[in-house]
């Protein structure tokens, strides 16, 4: 398999080598760059690899340059945790992207992928969509919260805001000093209106902040248990399907 790396950092560079080396027994590595330039002109120069490992950041600018100039025939998996709205393209328009710190599990999972699309013949090069969600505009995150309490109406930050939950299928926000208010919102729709660089959805039943997290201890089935701050009764446990992207929001 015939590899190229585009990453500008010379330690993840090193490291990337070594671990495809590792991981990927056939691997050939034909070529690096570390900028937009280095790679439009290896491709001038080059047959198109079996499979591209790029950096979205290269160091002379976004590398999707490189789309725009050359047209990629080729799977590719990126690296590094790119804003959150182009997140959702990354996974249908490539193989995968891994967020650093690479290591070999996330490096393998991404290789398998490829073989097992490849094998079934479900994979189709196509890197519109990626490119058509990084020209589009950041998403808008709600700031604040309107709560009616009786004849009450408050104005709720979200910064003020440590989690979000249900119960007795009434929907809450708890305060970071302690205060549980009702909200009209469900959960599906507040998870939509939150910066997911903030927030995450552990489960159904809640959403919490970076900030409200007190302690996180391992629990059965790859699951783990959070201990919130304030405090709650109810059980707060990552669901094993939201396990993995739970560890790669809390790195983030």
């Amino acid at each position: 398999m015939k590899i190229l790396i585009l990453e500008d950092e010379e330690q993840a560079l090193m490291r990337l080598q070594k671990i495809i080396s590792n991981v990927v027994a056939d691997a050939e590595i034909v070529g690096t760059g570390t900028s937009i330039e280095e790679a439009i002109k290896w491709f001038y120069g080059n047959p198109m690899p079996d499979l591209i490992f790029i950096d979205i950041q290269l160091s002379d600018g976004n590398s999707f340059q490189v789309f725009n100039s050359i047209k990629i025939t080729c799977p590719v998996i990126f690296t590094t945790a790119y804003e959150s709205y182009a997140l959702q393209a990354f996974k249908v328009n490539s193989v995968d992207y891994l967020l650093k710190p690479i290591d070999e599990s996330d490096v393998k999972r991404a290789v398998d992928k490829l073989k097992m699309l490849q094998s079934s013949r479900s994979f189709d090069v196509d890197y519109s969509g990626i490119l058509k969600a990084i020209q589009q505009p950041p998403k808008k995150y709600k700031d604040r919260f309107i709560i009616k309490i009786g004849d009450t109406i408050k104005s709720l930050r979200v910064a003020d805001i440590a989690y979000f939950y249900t119960e007795n299928k009434t929907n809450f926000v708890c305060t970071n000093d302690g205060k549980r208010l009702p909200l009209d919102f469900n959960l599906d729709q507040i998870e939509e209106m939150l910066n997911p660089q903030n927030f995450f959805r552990i489960n159904r039943q809640f959403i919490i902040g970076h900030h409200a997290i007190e302690e996180m201890k391992a629990h059965t089935r790859s699951r783990i248990i959070v201990k919130l701050s304030p405090h709650t009764r109810l059980d707060t446990i990552v669901a094993i399907d939201r396990a993995h992207d739970f560890k790669a929001w809390l790195s983030e």
